[in-house]
């Protein structure tokens, strides 16, 4: 009978493990919609575009100090193959939300315990990111090739627009895209946040080798994505690590001090019950003696 017992009282002050799935899908939909809302109103048609251009000769004049202004050339070792190219935007396209969702997914119900958890880090990682796309918009490499006719004072580096010239799943040249969208939002880049995130998230719990190589490749082959593509600087990936490194360290805050009010407010719930519960739930957490057998 006391083994019976003990597993349901310990139920009863156990965090619940998996949330209900609708709640969660309310949750993160009004959080990206929140977050989109928020990134599209400081967005391009409400930034200076000279502010943006300023801030991305900085990053390059900050690259060039330390010798690693190789973003040209990188793009130059593959600009004749087309294929290539197209396939490298429809990637940065399309991975960043399928394989994060993926991942979301898999969490929630497969490894329950640990969703919450990374569910916050990713969470606080893309609020931190928003922080700095409000505070300093960046021109995207693929847009300085443009800057010297339409925005003037910028010096040809040479930087290709792939979306522009070799295309992809969708694109910007449509004014309502344009308009409603915020693509000075460059630094830090979400897209090496979030895959570094998945990694993260996702490392323990993969056991085929395959996987797990694959898992450990995500991140490199996402910077080599928003290299090739010029969507964004190699510094800009650096930048969302650090937001990263903030949501980990923060969610992972949230996260246990939401657990122990949980499992305070069930203790102090369960303080009303008879008495008889506490003194069981005393006695089984009372350290055991062996009884010496009779002729031992």
């Amino acid at each position: 009978m006391m083994r019976a017992i003990k597993p349901a009282l310990a139920a009863r002050t156990r965090p619940r493990t998996r949330p209900r799935w609708w709640i969660e899908v309310a949750i993160v939909g009004m959080f990206y919609a929140i977050y989109t809302g928020i990134r599209n109103l400081f967005g391009s048609a409400s930034v200076s575009p000279h502010r943006a251009l300023h801030n991305a000769t900085e990053i390059i004049d900050l690259e060039r100090s330390i010798g690693l202004f190789r973003e040209q050339r990188v793009q130059s070792w593959f600009l004749d193959w087309d294929w290539f190219m197209r396939s490298w935007n429809i990637f940065y396209g399309t991975f960043h939300f399928a394989v994060t969702i993926f991942a979301l997914t898999w969490l929630f119900f497969r490894h329950p315990a640990r969703y919450t958890r990374y569910r916050n880090v990713l969470a606080i990682a893309t609020a931190a990111a928003l922080v700095g796309f409000t505070l300093y918009p960046l021109m995207p490499p693929r847009l300085l090739g443009e800057c010297g006719t339409t925005y003037g004072g910028c010096s040809s580096y040479g930087i290709v627009d792939s979306l522009s010239r070799y295309g992809g799943l969708w694109s910007f040249d449509s004014g309502t895209m344009q308009s409603i969208s915020n693509q000075y939002a460059a630094m830090p880049s979400l897209h090496f946040a979030w895959s570094s995130w998945c990694w993260l998230a996702l490392r323990p719990v993969v056991r085929r080798r395959s996987l797990r190589v694959a898992l450990a490749a995500y991140p490199w082959l996402t910077l080599f994505a928003i290299i090739v593509t010029a969507n964004h600087f190699w510094i800009d990936a650096a930048g969302g690590a650090l937001v990263l490194g903030i949501g980990y360290l923060v969610g992972s805050l949230i996260t246990r001090a939401g657990e122990r009010w949980r499992v305070s407010g069930i203790r102090r719930r369960d303080s009303s019950s008879p008495e008889i519960v506490t003194d069981l739930q005393q006695f089984l957490d009372a350290p055991r003696t062996r009884t010496a057998r009779p002729g031992r």
